[in-house]
This record gives C-alpha cells, structure tokens and sequence, in this order.
C-alpha cells in the first residue's frame, strides 16, 4: 500500500488561487450536456470538410482521379496540389538577410510531386454534410508508386539514402534558412550543417 505523503510547503504566504480550489465556471455545463463543442455548431449553407491521406510513407503521386467524388451528391469542391500556385522556386527575404523557399512549406501543406510522410495530405473535399464527405473521400483514385522510406535521421544523412526533396541541397552558412540554397551541387536530405567550435577542445580535455 502506497503511503502518501502531504506536499512540502516551500513558503508560508497564502495566495489567492495557487493551492486553493477555484470553481469551474463551465463546469456544470460540461458535465450536464448543455455545453456547444465547435461541432455543434451548424450555420446556414455550411460546408464540412476532409482530407484524403497518403497511407504511404514516401510515394510518387502518379495521377489522382476525384471526378466520381465531385459528381457525389453534396460534394461542392475537390481541391488537390494542381489548384495552388507552385511556390517551388520562390524565395522569400526573412528578418536580418535570411531568405526561405517556400516551396517546402507549401509541398508539406499538401503533396505535389511526391508523399513525403505516411498521412500528408493529397487531397481535399468540402461537402454538404460530413457523412456525405467521408464517402466521397472514398471515391478519389490516387495511383502511387511506392519509394523507399527513411524511418530515421541516421538512415536520412547516408550517402545512399532515398533522396526526399529533390531540389533540396545543404546550406553551410547560418545566414540562410533551410531551402534557400546550398553548398552542395547533388540533392540532399541533410538541410543544414552548421559547426561551431570556441577554443582549443583537445586542450580542453587535457585540463
């Protein structure tokens, strides 16, 4: 049997609301049912929507068909990488000469080219009702050819490793951010590789 023991007071001031009970002002409505959840809201003409996954880790994306699932009943949009402008080649000036490319950024939104994890969004469906969306989720035919995955960072910075960003090569400088461009002249999975070293580290250890 577990003897429990009372909590170790640190200090003998008393406070207003650390250490006391305060009561939960929605409480009462939580545990009787009259509390409104975001998905209790229903306003006129409102849409529900969903997204289809890739259930492969690291998969070309070779053709996606959603024609049957915008000609379900109740479907009003299908939407997929093809809608969005491509950022690939979009570099963007951040704060103390930094720059980005947002073409990572918008590929993990939603995958063009490639899956690049087990769940990145491929496409995405906007319907009348919520049971309606998930069969017309049903519907949309992606054809993938399934790649090698990288399970690990290890694995990830091998020489031999599936390459997962193409157009990823590594940046040595830190006056760059991941993506904007790189020290190397083949793709890379390694995005950054910074040093830093302050003195003398055998001298160090001989201390």
């Amino acid at each position: 049997m577990v003897d429990y023991q009372p909590n170790i007071v640190l200090v003998n001031e008393e406070f207003n609301v650390v250490g006391t009970r305060p009561i939960r002002h929605d409480g009462l409505d939580k545990v009787t049912g009259r509390a409104r959840f975001g998905a209790d809201v229903h306003m006129p003409g409102m849409l529900h929507g969903r997204i289809l996954r890739s259930p492969h880790p690291h998969a070309v994306i070779k053709s996606i068909d959603y024609s049957r699932a915008l000609a379900h009943p109740g479907v009003k949009a299908v939407v997929t990488a093809a809608d969005f402008p491509d950022s690939s080649a979009e570099f963007v000036d951040q704060e103390e000469g930094a720059a980005t490319n947002y073409g990572f950024y918008s590929r993990n939104i939603m995958a063009r080219e490639k899956a690049l994890y087990k769940g990145h969004a491929v496409a995405a469906l906007a319907a009348t009702d919520p049971h309606l969306a998930e069969e017309a989720l049903s519907l949309i035919d992606v054809e993938y050819e399934v790649l090698p995955p990288v399970m690990n960072a290890f694995d990830a910075m091998k020489s031999d490793a599936p390459i997962l960003h193409e157009r990823l090569l590594t940046m040595t400088s830190p006056a760059f951010r991941a993506g904007a461009w790189g020290d190397t002249q083949s793709p890379t999975n390694v995005s950054n590789h910074f040093e830093f070293r302050s003195g003398d580290v055998e001298e160090g250890f001989r201390q």
